[in-house]
């Protein structure tokens, strides 16, 4: 029963190929099996017809040959076949004579082939078996069990006193065996090599038609590669609804994305507005009211931009083939941070090749990656004593997609020798030294962002002596 199971759930989810080419071979295997059963048969029905007409002609023959000599039937020689003056050889002629006084034949003339035996024929003076154009057709059997195909007709000659008599030609069947034999080898190796040649072509067939499938194949690979935006190149007609469904799909998301992308922009101005004007008015408020508007002012920008980020990266991820090289954004940065720490002389340095770096790409948006490596080197800067490390691993993933991008900041400060206190600095607004510059809220951010974008951030041991930031991310197939 499992087995059963196990086919029917391949025959329904396993290869389409396959499938065709095991359908097309059992059909293939019937048919062939049927013709070629169907072909012996008619083979083996024209073969005995032909022997049954060979005893035909030697039982004329024979009727020509009988006369009587006086009260004596006599069989004039019969030359025209060796066999039947070789003994045993197979082919049997026999001249029976009606005693009405006894009801019953007597044989009184053999072929020699016969040598000391006689054919077994029935007794019956109405000559019993199929009757066809004024001969009788018997299926005999000799003393040595041998099948034998016979003919028979009665014969009553013109003399006055001339009995009735019976003349008889028969056969072994084994004489049909060995064209038989030919015939079905010659038979089986045509057969099988035209379901060969059958196969073969169906499988050349299922090629060709299956090709604009791996086509089709490919170009989605694209898509989801940021390669292409649509499917494009010609398809068969009976593809073509499909790949202009899918494009419009394509197109319709994109659209989507555009909009959500525009609302939160939209969103993000309309918010920053007011609370820019609030923070200006209370800018010189040194009033208790004016100090708890700026908190609350800059609270309130701080969560605008943390849950923006959050609703455009989850509007990106859904997006079709995005994909953001990591060499130029890694070099920006690094640039940027050299400028922005360069009063504290810590250098930041580019651990991983560029040739190396070169192919690979992040699935997901350029600003989102910008955001979350910029704030993780911002922070890794803050806390270095003179040297951060940026380094880029290439994770490879199952056939057909990108793996893992894990993009690795170490840095030589203090560290964070508690592992309960490395996890607590990924929580919303947490900050392990209120005396450092900051919010509390970038490396919330780079968590959030990982997460939604399938990846993870997590935090150990440097091995220059402070802490390591592990940022992996969905790697984009490559190009």
């Amino acid at each position: 029963m499992n087995a059963a199971h196990a086919a029917l759930r391949w025959l329904q989810h396993g290869s389409l190929r396959l499938r065709l080419l095991l359908g097309t071979l059992v059909w293939l295997v019937l048919a062939v099996a049927v013709a070629g059963w169907g072909l012996r048969g008619l083979f083996q029905e024209h073969v005995h017809q032909q022997l049954q007409d060979q005893l035909v002609r030697q039982l004329n023959q024979l009727s020509a040959a009988v006369n009587m000599q006086g009260h004596e039937v006599r069989v004039t020689a019969m030359t025209d076949d060796v066999r039947l003056d070789t003994p045993l050889s197979g082919l049997y002629w026999q001249v029976d004579t009606w005693a009405p006084s006894e009801g019953q034949f007597h044989t009184v003339a053999r072929s020699r082939s016969l040598w000391d035996q006689a054919l077994p024929l029935p007794a019956d003076p109405g000559f019993p078996g199929t009757r066809r154009l004024g001969h009788a057709v018997l299926d005999l059997q000799d003393a040595q069990g041998h099948a034998l195909l016979a003919v028979s007709r009665p014969l009553q000659l013109p003399d006055a006193d001339a009995p009735l008599l019976r003349l008889t030609v028969a056969a072994d069947q084994a004489l049909l065996a060995e064209p038989l034999q030919r015939f079905t080898t010659m038979l089986l190796v045509a057969l099988g090599l035209l379901a060969v040649g059958l196969l073969l072509a169906v499988a050349v067939q299922l090629h060709l038609a299956l090709r604009p499938l791996q086509r089709l194949r490919q170009q989605l690979a694209s898509v989801r590669a940021g390669q292409t935006a649509q499917l494009q190149g010609p398809v068969p007609h009976e593809l073509q609804p499909l790949v202009a469904e899918f494009n419009h799909v394509l197109a319709a998301n994109a659209d989507i994305v555009q909009r959500a992308r525009t609302q939160a922009g939209n969103l993000a101005h309309a918010v920053h507005t007011p609370l820019n004007i609030l923070g200006n008015a209370a800018a010189h408020d040194a009033t208790p009211l004016g100090q708890l508007v700026r908190e609350q002012v800059s609270s309130a920008s701080r969560q605008v931009d943390h849950h923006l980020a959050r609703a455009r990266a989850a509007t990106a991820i859904r997006a079709t083939g995005l994909r953001t090289p990591v060499l130029e954004p890694l070099q920006a940065l690094l640039r940027t941070m050299r400028r922005l720490h360069a009063g504290r002389e810590v250098h930041f340095h580019l651990a991983s090749d560029v040739q190396q770096l070169e192919p690979l790409a992040f699935r997901g948006e350029e600003q989102d990656f910008f955001e979350m490596l910029g704030n993780l080197l911002d922070n890794a800067g803050k806390w270095a004593s003179s040297r951060v490390e940026l380094s880029v691993q290439a994770l490879p993933g199952p056939p057909g997609q990108g793996g893992q991008l894990c993009l690795l900041v170490d840095d030589d400060g203090p560290g964070i020798p508690d592992p309960a206190q490395r996890n607590r600095i990924f929580g919303h607004g947490e900050r392990l030294d209120e005396q450092r510059p900051g919010t509390g809220l970038g490396l919330d951010i780079v968590r959030e962002l990982a997460h939604t974008y399938g990846g993870s951030i997590e935090a150990h041991p440097s091995p220059l002596g402070g802490l390591q930031m592990r940022l992996c991310l969905p790697a984009a197939p490559a190009a």
